[in-house]
């Protein structure tokens, strides 16, 4: 057992997400585990980019309201005590509303090269816009 440092506060790259994107490292693959988990805070409106996970991802929605949606259209609400598995290779983006902030834990574990992500495109105003409908129920 050994008690991790704890890892400064990052801002999400603009090469990766759309607003104002905070990330505590919780952890990185090591010693035989390829689990990597990080607390990620967004501001309203801020969100990922398409992307997918080789081993796929698991969110914990921890603080505000926020939404997962993938390219088929499908949006699931993300919000404390929530839980949203992502299967290996969906493309998918996840961020906060846009009227909440939103924070979760994003754990995903790397493949055979270490990989975690594979980053896509930005995810634009007007599917940013639909996703919030259907998170509202509109």
């Amino acid at each position: 057992m050994k008690k991790l440092p704890r890892n400064p506060t990052a801002t999400g790259p603009a090469e990766t997400f759309t607003g104002s994107v905070l990330v505590d490292g919780i952890r990185g693959p090591m010693d035989g585990s390829r689990v990597a988990m990080a607390h990620v805070h967004f501001a309203p409106g801020a969100r990922t980019y398409w992307h997918t996970h080789p081993v796929g991802q698991t969110l914990y929605g921890t603080d505000g309201i926020g939404v997962v949606v993938s390219r088929d259209g499908t949006v699931v609400t993300l919000e404390p005590g929530r839980t949203v598995w992502i299967p290996p290779h969906e493309e998918h983006w996840h961020g906060a509303l846009d009227d909440q902030l939103m924070a979760h834990i994003a754990i995903q574990e790397g493949d055979d090269a270490d990989e975690t992500v594979t980053w896509l495109d930005p995810v634009g105003d007007e599917e940013f816009a639909r996703a919030n409908e259907a998170a509202r129920g509109r």
